[in-house]
């Protein structure tokens, strides 16, 4: 009976199919090559980074680092469809899951994954920042009250933003908003 090989870690993490990368504090410590592709940078580029540079604004960067930290200090995990920035600014929907490797401390140290979704979804470029905080969260299935709990704003800015995203997608009902903000419709 032969032994197999050893496995080589390294080598499995570096040619994932899908991005991939190590964090403290919000930086990029360690990435897989398909993750700086998919943002279209060099992964010596990345490594040493605030994530910040993959959002397409500040304040999506805040809001989503503040929406993660209960989540994933009471499960450990946290997964998300959200807008991205690529380094040619072009923004892109990715699915991004992580998992914390310190317990009650989300943002101390994490491995994450990204997935590239923008062959099945495009981003209408005309969205403010809000409103394409509110899209992802009515695509995740997030109702408007759901989400002004999470985005600690009154049920009705959330309509408000929701109806201006309706006019803008050209949508007439909830249903095709969410088909036209999936792209499946």
């Amino acid at each position: 009976m032969s032994t197999a090989p050893p496995i080589d870690f390294a080598s499995i993490f570096e040619l994932a199919p899908i991005g991939m990368c190590v964090s403290q504090n919000r930086r990029i410590t360690a990435c897989n090559q398909a993750l700086a592709a998919m943002f279209g940078y060099l992964q010596d580029d990345l490594i040493g980074q605030s994530f910040l540079i993959l959002y397409p604004s500040s304040d999506e960067f805040e809001r989503t680092g503040a929406r993660i930290v209960p989540i994933i200090n009471a499960t450990g995990t946290y997964s998300d469809e959200r807008i991205m920035k690529r380094a040619n600014h072009e923004l892109f929907w990715c699915h991004v899951t992580g998992r914390s490797l310190h317990p009650n401390d989300a943002h101390a140290a994490g491995i994450w994954t990204f997935d590239d979704l923008s062959a099945k979804r495009k981003v209408s470029q005309e969205l403010s920042t809000r409103e394409r905080e509110i899209a992802a969260l009515l695509a995740d299935g997030q109702t408007s009250k759901l989400i002004a709990r999470n985005l600690n704003l009154s049920p009705r800015t959330v309509e408000m933003h929701r109806s201006k995203l309706m006019k803008k997608l050209n949508a007439t009902t909830s249903s095709e908003l969410i088909n036209k903000l999936l792209r499946i419709g």
